[in-house]
């Protein structure tokens, strides 16, 4: 029964693709220790790197928000992000020695970032063969300004860029040892990878099309294999299912101290897993086409000074040698690209995360081009050693182009540093403990999102003020306590103090012409306390 399988794969896979060779690991005794040697390195580096700009605690907004989502399992804002709240228990359980859970949450990015880079590495070697090449787009995506900032503060884009890395590797092991006659368990973990990543973030649902698309190119007659196809989609699906279950669970029977929405309930959980609340966000993405196309040039320049001349060729390069690739990566990027570029959001930049490092993929190609094209040129007019990939030359030919392509970055380094360092950063921190410090017992908290969560950060990871209680606008939306207004009201007849931290001026105007106003503590700053109703002769303090 098991040979008859193996000949109806064999079958629906075709004849072997004669210029196809085995992965060098398996050709060369010893050779697989030696392969990883350069991925660690550069996931070293690149820690060892961002190490030296990460923040050193706690930050605002979503920032902040993460800080607390890892150390509590909570439950995030809409798409949820289950999979960080996992992951982010089990990295601050493991990173407990290293300082505390803002710090912790802090390092986690920064691992992802650097297990990244170094998956890069395996990437570009599958790929193309030449390590040297490899080893310049892992240090090329760890310094990008975008990814190194990123990496420099908890951030869930970075873990998606993680996954991003290891869907394309496993992909790619999938498409070169499927010629050995094996390789299916590799099509396998991108499918389970594919489900953990959704629970991280929407955006790897872009990836669908492009991975389907790659994956029929590969292997046209996959239908036929009905049983691997199925196992494949249950894989994916299911772990989806799996991960997402931690929502209604930690919202619910197992509550944790942060949910975000009502995620226990059937209508909560599809408002925060399909990201309601950011429906309206999504433009037409023909809608401002010239600009758009502006702006996307702007940032690529941004991100990769005049190595984005390069970018284009790169892709033809790609095309070239490995269209298989070019089509997933070019889908990947564009369908990337034109939902970002659609999207308004406070920070988008961080959705072009993924694009970054398919670039410095194509541009690992470019590379490889120019090595084949300098050795054929060598050829002509004089040997420059054996043929094969691992010759003298041809390495040393691949480390001059590497050093080359990751020139513009280190003539860029220190400023780039400069600009992303973010290692004496404790603004957050001595705004809460100054704020902390201002409020009276059982004091009302009336806040908004970028100073609600470090506020819930000091509460409830660091166990600090369990008094007073802290009302976000999310708040007020979930558990339906109505406007500012009404809060205020509700914690004036329970005789509590109350405070206000808001986002708009205006909305403060109007809350100015009902009560009587203190700002509280030059620490503090945007911190008011509501003396009481306003009344005629009565004047601001």
């Amino acid at each position: 029964m098991h040979e008859r399988f193996e000949v109806d794969r064999r079958v629906a896979q075709g004849p072997p693709d004669p210029g196809r060779e085995l992965p060098a690991d398996r050709r060369r005794p010893g050779s697989a220790i030696a392969a990883a040697v350069g991925p660690v390195a550069v996931a070293a580096i690149a820690l060892v790197l961002i190490r030296s700009t990460l923040m050193p605690g706690l930050a605002f907004w979503d920032t902040a928000e993460f800080q607390v989502l890892g150390p509590v399992m909570g439950t995030g804002h809409s798409p949820g992000y289950p999979t960080y709240a996992i992951l982010g228990w089990l990295a601050s359980a493991v990173f407990a020695p290293f300082g505390d859970p803002a710090f912790r949450m802090n390092l986690f990015s920064a691992v992802c970032l650097a297990g990244a880079s170094g998956l890069m590495v395996v990437l570009v070697r599958l790929l193309t063969g030449s390590m040297p090449l490899g080893i310049a787009a892992g240090v090329g995506l760890a310094t990008t300004p975008l990814a190194w900032r990123l990496g420099s503060h908890a951030e869930g884009h970075t873990l998606h860029l993680l996954f991003v890395a290891l869907l394309f590797v496993a992909l790619v092991a999938w498409d070169r040892e499927r010629r050995a006659g094996g390789g299916d368990r590799w099509l396998v973990a991108a499918a389970v990878g594919f489900g953990i990543s959704v629970g991280n973030h929407s955006l790897t649902l872009l990836l669908a099309i492009p991975i389907a698309a790659y994956v029929l190119a590969v292997e046209p007659r996959i239908l036929h294999r009905p049983r691997l196809v199925a196992t494949c989609l249950l894989a994916a699906i299911g772990m989806t299912v799996l991960v997402y279950l931690e929502l209604p669970l930690r919202a619910g029977p197992f509550r944790a101290p942060f949910v975000y929405g009502t995620p226990n309930t059937w209508d909560g959980f599809w408002y925060v897993a399909l990201a309601e609340q950011f429906r309206g966000a999504v433009g037409n993405p023909i809608d401002n086409a010239v600009a758009k196309l502006a702006t996307l040039v702007g940032r690529t320049v941004a991100e990769f000074g005049i190595a984005s001349l390069l970018i284009p060729f790169g892709f033809l390069a790609a095309l070239s040698r490995q269209p298989r690739y070019a089509l997933l990566s070019g889908l990947a990027l564009v369908g990337t690209v034109v939902f970002a570029g659609s999207y308004t959001n406070a920070d988008i930049t961080r959705y072009y995360l993924g694009p970054v490092f398919i670039a410095w993929t194509w541009l690992a190609f470019l590379g490889a081009a120019v090595v084949d094209a300098v050795r054929a040129t060598g050829r002509r007019y004089g040997p420059t050693g054996a043929g094969d990939r691992f010759s003298p030359g041809r390495v040393a030919i691949a480390v001059i182009v590497a050093a080359l392509l990751l020139l513009p970055t280190l003539v860029d380094l220190r400023s780039r540093f400069g600009r992303i360092d973010q290692s004496r950063d404790v603004a957050a921190s001595r705004w809460l403990d100054g704020t902390l410090d201002a409020l009276e017992p059982n004091a009302v908290v009336v806040s908004w999102w970028s100073y609600s969560t470090p506020l819930w950060y000091g509460q409830l990871v660091e166990g600090r003020r369990p008094d007073i209680r802290i009302v976000d606008d999310r708040t007020r939306l979930d558990e339906r306590l109505g406007e500012v207004s009404d809060v205020v009201e509700r914690a004036r007849a329970e005789g509590r103090p109350i405070y206000l931290i808001r986002a708009d001026e205006r909305e403060l105007a109007d809350l100015r012409a009902r009560y009587r106003l203190e700002r509280v503590g030059s620490a503090s700053g945007n911190l008011v306390r509501v003396l009481g109703p306003r009344t005629a002769d009565a004047a601001d303090s």
